[in-house]
């Protein structure tokens, strides 16, 4: 049975990014588009030279810089969110965050977990390790926060089929695995809106 969209919790959303933030914008555009209930009330980075804190203020998005977990928790409780999103946040959440979001940050990942996952496993690091291993799939997974790196539950998963006479490096990999990342976060949203 589907749930109607006023059926559908209403979240408020900290995406947490260290990097260019294209899943953010993702994100962003799904918002705007009225895909899900939720809203993207903060966005933040540990690295002040992360690009996704310009597409949040170019959104109307509040960004800040926190590298301190102390701070994190603190300013995520200060703005009530409900659900944190990690974006391509390359930082190891702290357990007390964990405790205190508990089932509630979820993690996009370059691969189909448990595959590929768990500490120095991300990003580009990812792909190269699944083309050497010449997988004929892969893919990305949404899962939720835990202590042990990656193994959180999954929320979604979506395959990618890969033909290596189309796809000829690790960076191609790459991109093609982020058309689905961009398809499954916000998808996962929706998933758990409808909980």
């Amino acid at each position: 049975m589907e749930t109607s969209k006023d059926q559908m919790q209403k979240l408020k959303l900290a995406v947490l990014v260290s990097g260019s933030g294209t899943n953010l914008q993702s994100l962003i555009d799904a918002q705007k588009e009225g895909y899900f209930n939720s809203e993207i009330a903060l966005v933040v980075s540990n690295k002040a030279s992360a690009y996704g804190l310009t597409r949040a203020e170019n959104s109307g998005i509040k960004a800040i810089v926190i590298e301190s977990d102390k701070e994190l928790l603190d300013t995520l409780l200060e703005n009530e969110i409900d659900l944190i999103v990690l974006a391509g946040y390359l930082k190891v959440i702290s357990p007390e965050l964990i405790n205190a979001y508990e089932n509630k940050i979820i993690n996009i990942h370059p691969s189909l977990l448990p595959e590929y996952g768990g500490h120095g496993m991300y990003g580009l690091h990812v792909h190269e390790k699944v083309f050497a291993d010449k997988k004929d799939q892969t893919g990305a997974t949404v899962h939720y926060v835990t202590a042990q790196v990656d193994e959180g539950p999954i929320i979604i998963q979506k395959t990618l089929r890969v033909d290596y006479d189309t796809i000829k490096s690790p960076e191609e990999l790459q991109r093609a695995v982020l058309i689905i990342e961009h398809e499954i976060l916000k998808e996962a949203i929706k998933i758990i809106e409808s909980h």
